[in-house]
């Protein structure tokens, strides 16, 4: 292991706020390593290359949800999986690493899985609105799963628009490919972000949100029909 990444699933850890805590398992989910040695049935092309770990077990291909009856299982301080990637050595199946983007460092590469995968079913398996010139909003920008959103949604010829706390974020933001953003501390930002949508599109197509609560209703509004 090269680098790991510290997730909001290991503070809630620390504070039992996480089922099936385990002080005997390493923590943390994400990590990015060297294949230093493969077993008999996998594929030595592996020796010497640069991987990131899949964080979870159970799910591998169904878009609806985890296949296994057991349901979906993630590395790291619980008793479900014996591994952590807070480790110097772990041993996985072959079908559990992918090999890293070679763009990203190694601190970047270990960030990825997690907050990456839980931003691209949000986005393109639930939202059904990856798509060019869709209107996305994008709540509390400055997150992992926030940020990971609104790359993709850029990439995929999204307009974009972020909530944040903090003006700063949501200028680092537009520098992303952002159109724009409010500050959700308004008391009508919902007005304001409505100011900023494209006069040929008026509303939203998506809301990708991790905090629930108030803006829920008050994004909804903006929503179409």
């Amino acid at each position: 292991m090269q680098a790991s990444a510290l997730n909001h699933r290991d503070l809630f850890l620390r504070q039992h706020l996480y089922p099936a805590v385990s002080f005997d398992v390493p923590l943390l989910a994400d990590g990015y390593g060297i294949v230093t040695a493969v077993g008999s049935s996998a594929s030595k092309s592996w020796i010497g290359k640069a991987v990131i770990l899949t964080p979870g077990r159970g799910w591998k291909s169904d878009p609806v949800g985890p296949e296994s009856a057991g349901g979906y299982k993630i590395l790291g301080g619980t008793s479900t999986i014996p591994l952590g990637t807070l480790q110097e050595v772990l041993v996985v199946e072959e079908s559990e690493v992918e090999e890293a983007p070679a763009h990203l460092t190694p601190a970047q590469a270990a960030a990825l899985p997690l907050t990456g995968l839980t931003g691209w079913r949000a986005l393109v398996t639930k939202s059904g609105n990856a798509l060019p010139g869709r209107n996305i909003l994008v709540t509390g920008i400055g997150g992992g799963v926030a940020l990971n959103v609104l790359q993709f949604a850029v990439a995929k010829g999204c307009n974009v628009f972020v909530t944040s706390g903090d003006g700063a974020k949501i200028e680092k933001a537009k520098e992303l490919g952002a159109k724009g953003g409010v500050l959700y501390k308004s008391a009508t930002w919902e007005k304001e972000l409505k100011a900023l949508l494209p006069k040929d599109r008026p509303f939203l197509d998506a809301v990708i949100d991790g905090a629930g609560g108030d803006i829920i209703k008050r994004s909804g509004r903006l929503l179409k029909v």
